[in-house]
C-alpha cells in the first residue's frame, strides 16, 4: 500500500539515503526466486529502520519474522561493535539465503538465527533488548508485545510493521489477522509504558519508544 503519488514518492526515494549494493542483490533474489517478495522491508523502510538503529547504536536487538534476512541486515548498520542481533522466523527454507547474505554483510558472527515459533523462543533468550522489531504473523501482535515489552529497556525502541494492513484496518475486520491488528493498535497507544508514533510509511509502521 503507497500513501504518497508515485511520482512524489519517487522523488522522495531519490532524495533518501541509497539502498546498498548487498540489498539490492538480496531484494532481487528474493523478488525471483521467494514465494510472496511483497513481504520484504523495501529500499526506503529499509533506509528508515537503518537510521533509526545507527540512533540507538542498539547492542542488542531482538527480530521477530526474519522472512529473507532484508530487515536484519538494515538493523545491523546501527550495531553496537559488540551488539548481536536474535532473530526469529518459523520458515526452515529461507534459513540458507539468509545466513548466506548475513555472512556475505560483515555482521554474520553477530546475527543469530532461531528456527521455530517466537512466543516459544523468546523467553528462553537472555537480556534486555534496545530494540525489537516486529514483522511476523500478524494474528500474534498483542502477545508478542506483552511478551517483550518489560524486556525492553528504558528509552529503547520497538517498531512494528504492517500496522495498516493495506487500510483494512479502518473497516469492519472480517478476518483474524485484521482484528488482531485492530487490537494491537488500540493496545499500544493506550499502554502507558511505551510512547507511540504510527507512522505511514508503505504499510505502516509503529515506533514505540520505552518509557
Amino acid at each position: 500500500m503507497n500513501f504518497l503519488e508515485v511520482t512524489l514518492e519517487a522523488y522522495v526515494q531519490k532524495h533518501s539515503e541509497k539502498e546498498p549494493e548487498l540489498l539490492q542483490q538480496l531484494a532481487r533474489e528474493t523478488h525471483l526466486k521467494i514465494l510472496q517478495p511483497r513481504m520484504l522491508s523495501g529500499a526506503y523502510q529499509g533506509r528508515l529502520l537503518s537510521i533509526l538503529s545507527k540512533l540507538i547504536s542498539p547492542k542488542q536487538i531482538l527480530e521477530i519474522g526474519t522472512y529473507t534476512g532484508y530487515s536484519a541486515l538494515c538493523l545491523a548498520e546501527g550495531l553496537h561493535p559488540e551488539g548481536k542481533i536474535d532473530t526469529i522466523d518459523i520458515n526452515e527454507e529461507l534459513n540458507d539465503i539468509q545466513r548466506r547474505y548475513f555472512d556475505a554483510s560483515g555482521y554474520g558472527k553477530q546475527i543469530f538465527q532461531h528456527l521455530g515459533n517466537a512466543a516459544e523462543i523468546i523467553p528462553k533468550l537472555s537480556g534486555t533488548f534496545d530494540l525489537v522489531f516486529i514483522d511476523a504473523d500478524k494474528e500474534q501482535y498483542p502477545l508478542y508485545f506483552d511478551i517483550i515489552v518489560e524486556r525492553v529497556r528504558s528509552g529503547g525502541l520497538i517498531i512494528a510493521d504492517n500496522v495498516l494492513w493495506s487500510g483494512k484496518v479502518m473497516k469492519k475486520a472480517e478476518d483474524e489477522a485484521t482484528l488482531s491488528l485492530q487490537h494491537f493498535n488500540k493496545k499500544v497507544v493506550e499502554d502507558e509504558r511505551v510512547e507511540t508514533l504510527l507512522v505511514p510509511v508503505r504499510d505502516g509502521l509503529t515506533l514505540m519508544r520505552r518509557i
